[in-house]
């Protein structure tokens, strides 16, 4: 007979973190600095999961950068407008431990690693009527990174989402975005923008890649060179297969390595997979209108497959299914690309522009298109009947295009023809000739947009109040010579269309936890050895979405609870 060749020896280590977003590296950075032997797994040939295709802006109340820009509040200012924004699902023990900690992980990580911080102090919070809403200062995000600080992680990591870079180069929101969106209307803007694609050409000829990280490819990269200063192991393609019990504590995982089972033992165990944006069966569960598991569009990659929440079930762990929502919302076009696959864009930046409107299949407005991206699908759902498509179409004409774009069709210079071409975009010289190629009732757009022309003109809406809060007005034009920045007449054809659906930046609905980011189970007892984070983790937030970055805000700070905790560090150490 042959002889069998011996399993792989088991490998040891202090904490096993599965998963490598934001949520898993927190953790594992932040043990390895208390001293803890770690070892990351991540199921796919690169790290990074889902933050690495995400804006990476993360919902930190009271950051350090806010406070040396002279922003200070109490901490009863954001508990205010959680506690309004959540009502039934405010859990004061989740809610508290990440307002308290929040501030705590971003100097945490400035201090004591590679990770640096730029920033959002202009950006509003979401829903700016709310009591306790604050006009700026909860915003951060990760400074950009030269990517030879990570030269030797690169071919490690996942690279920027294709649909939001523009031939592999990302771009920043901010004043980086700004340029782009403005280079035909100013030379500094042009000249920037100049700049930053033929550094990128050869970046991608010297390197094969964009060599200038920014967003959520950056945060991942600081937070993978950090993790790797500090001798955490780091193993891709490497999927966890099954947790270690013993006694009812979880003791590590057995995983697949080389196409073998690989046993590693661990005082404790992180679930922080990603959530369940790609598992079909549990989205037919617990998803509203996805009947086949894939009637919505995914943002995060693939690999985001509920393999976490598995995980945690098998040891007895519950996942909450009495939230807001299970599902962080996002408006979302697909993409056709020439190979006949889809591709899907996220609609962050166009709502908010000054001449553009959403319409459902009746022709008719439904909600503020200027408002957050959770609100826009949200409202899509309750305004279409069950028995059709949920879908809504967003209406521009060729100078809204021309200078802000539509979706995945670029704005000028870039040409029109190939979105016309395959598809994506639809085009009418008249708004009736763009109903007809939509399936639109021609009637009711006629009449919605002669009675938008007929407000926007003085920079109104009485419908739905575009422009009436700072973050509506922050997602407009200030350039925009009207009196409100995010409305204007839709006028000059040829008019535009684009196609768009409910999709998800990821899920929020996950395992059961205490402020100690530790597992509980069908008691609400936590399960000795067992963490998690990220959106393996039920959203600390209830499922609202009260403000741009809170999914990586409590990802990061309950990731940085989880590694504290594992390594038995209390208190301000």
């Amino acid at each position: 007979m042959p002889a069998t060749s011996p399993s792989p020896a088991p490998l040891e280590c202090d904490l096993l973190v599965i998963g490598s977003g934001a949520a898993g590296l927190a953790a594992a950075v932040t043990a390895a600095h208390h001293g803890q032997r770690v070892i990351l797994v991540e199921k796919e040939p690169v790290f990074g999961g889902a933050t690495a295709w995400s804006g990476g802006w993360m919902w930190v109340p009271r950051n350090p950068l806010a406070r040396r820009a002279g922003i200070r509040e109490d901490i009863e200012q954001p508990r205010t407008y959680l506690r309004h924004e959540l009502g039934e699902h405010y859990r004061p023990e989740l809610v508290d431990a990440f307002l308290e900690q929040a501030p705590q992980m971003v100097e945490f990580f400035e201090r004591h690693t590679a990770l640096s911080f730029v920033d959002g102090n202009g950006i509003p919070d979401m829903h700016g009527d709310t009591p306790g809403a604050a006009t700026g200062g909860h915003q951060v995000i990760a400074a950009p990174c030269d990517g030879r600080l990570v030269l030797d992680l690169l071919p490690r990591l996942r690279k920027t989402m294709r649909e939001t870079s523009f031939l592999g180069m990302p771009i920043m929101a901010g004043a980086d975005l700004a340029a782009f969106l403005s280079m035909t209307r100013s030379p500094k803007a042009f000249l920037h923008v100049t700049r930053r694609f033929a550094t990128h050409l050869y970046h991608l000829a010297r390197h094969g890649r964009a060599m200038h990280l920014v967003n959520g490819v950056a945060l991942v990269a600081r937070l993978a060179r950090s993790a790797a200063d500090l001798g955490v192991t780091l193993m891709e393609s490497s999927p966890a297969r099954r947790l270690l019990l013993e006694d009812g504590a979880v003791r590590g995982a057995v995983v697949l390595r080389d196409g073998e089972e690989l046993e590693i033992r661990a005082g404790a165990v992180v679930l922080a997979a990603g959530g369940f944006p790609n598992d079909a069966a549990r989205r037919k569960a617990l998803f509203p209108r996805d009947a086949s598991g894939q009637d919505n569009l995914a943002l995060p990659p693939a690999s985001c497959s509920g393999d976490g929440l598995r995980l945690g079930e098998s040891a007895g762990g519950r996942v909450a299914t009495d939230l807001r929502s299970p599902v962080a919302w996002a408006p979302v076009s697909r993409v056709p690309w020439s190979d006949g696959s889809f591709g899907h864009f996220p609609h962050i930046i166009d709502r908010g522009k000054p001449g553009i409107i959403g319409v459902l299949k009746n022709g008719r407005r439904f909600v503020n298109e200027a408002g957050g991206y959770y609100d826009y699908v949200d409202a899509m759902l309750r305004a279409v009947p069950e028995d059709e498509e949920a879908c809504s179409w967003l209406i521009c004409d060729h100078r809204f295009q021309r200078r802000y774009g539509l979706g995945f069709a670029r704005p000028a210079p870039l040409p029109l023809w190939p979105h016309l071409r395959n598809g994506y975009l639809k085009r009418g010289r008249t708004l009736v000739e763009l109903a007809e190629a939509c399936g639109i009732d021609a009637a009711g757009l006629t009449t919605t947009v002669a009675a938008f022309n007929h407000h926007a003109r003085r920079g109104e809406d009485p419908e739905f109040g575009r422009g009436s809060t700072p973050f509506n007005r922050r997602s407009g034009d200030a350039l925009h010579r009207g009196p409100n920045p995010c409305v204007a007449p839709i006028e000059r054809g040829p008019f535009y269309a684009v196609k768009v659906q409910p999709g998800c930046f990821g899920t929020f609905a996950g395992l059961r936890t205490d402020g100690q980011a530790r597992v509980l189970n069908d008691q609400g007892q936590p399960i000795p050895g067992l963490y998690a984070a990220g959106t393996d983790m039920a959203s600390a937030l209830g499922g609202h979405y009260p403000s741009g970055g809170i999914n990586l805000g409590p990802a990061m700070t309950f990731g940085y609870i989880a590694g504290r905790h594992a390594a038995g560090v209390h208190g301000d150490a």
